[in-house]
């Protein structure tokens, strides 16, 4: 089957659930599609254009400095082997802290959106920095022992050979990242601090018992994470083209 009528098949088989999680579930709480999506209509880029651009600007400085921090890290591992299991616990410790309780504490040392661009950068450090280093030692052992023979150091095999065997599983992580990140900024203007964004719309909606505008923001905040997501593969497609004759 090919992956556009997969695709296909995927977002009937979705609405369909939808549809029938709409009829089977008590209270409203799940309201009907047609309803959801006249409501997003009806709101339409009057009401979630500024919030887009709050939660996408947040979660873009989020996946820059996060994937920065976890690609340097991911080098220092290889060029200072013994920092590995110290850097490993800081990766560790940044996916095991519970946001929600880092949250308030960020909210309060940090100004403006500062917290929802750290809690988007944590959101992505851990999943990208184990990427690039899977990556960073996957490279030819044959490749790396030729650089050697010529005189070449960890630097050395990290320029001319560990960057380029990275590629393909470093772009695997940042793809995964990027909707990460737009999680994490939601999650950071749940807290308050700012005034727009997808986070604090949902809030609002909610408190307003809005239940359609309510799945018409989670509706639009999937298709911004599904947006970072898609961008990034495009990337990849042109970065590692050597992967797309693969497969």
């Amino acid at each position: 089957m090919r992956r556009p009528t997969a695709g296909l098949l995927g977002l009937l088989g979705l609405y369909l659930a939808w549809e029938l999680a709409a009829l089977t579930v008590a209270g409203n709480a799940v309201p009907n599609p047609r309803d959801t999506f006249g409501r997003l209509v009806e709101d339409g880029w009057e009401y979630y254009g500024p919030h887009i651009e709050g939660t996408g600007w947040e979660a873009l400085r989020g996946f820059f400095w996060g994937n920065l921090i976890a690609i340097g890290l991911a080098v220092l591992v290889i060029l200072v082997p013994p920092l590995e299991r110290v850097i490993t616990q800081i990766g560790v410790a940044s996916y095991c802290l519970p946001i929600i309780a880092v949250g308030p504490i960020l909210t309060i040392v940090l100004e403006d959106d500062a917290p929802m661009v750290a809690m988007a950068a944590l959101q992505v450090l851990f999943t990208t920095l184990i990427g690039v280093l899977a990556g960073l030692r996957a490279a030819d052992r044959t490749c790396l022992e030729l650089v050697q023979a010529y005189g070449g150091g960890r630097w050395a095999q990290l320029v001319k050979v560990r960057l380029i065997a990275a590629l393909p599983s470093s772009f695997a992580a940042l793809k995964i990242a990027a909707p990460s990140a737009v999680l994490g900024a939601m999650i950071g203007e749940f807290l308050g601090r700012v005034d727009q964004g997808l986070g604090l719309a949902m809030v609002v909606a909610q408190q307003q018992l809005a239940t359609e505008r309510t799945w018409g923001v989670a509706l639009v905040a999937g298709l911004l994470a599904g947006g970072g997501y898609a961008v990034v593969a495009l990337i990849a497609r042109f970065a590692a083209p050597w992967e797309r004759k693969a497969s």
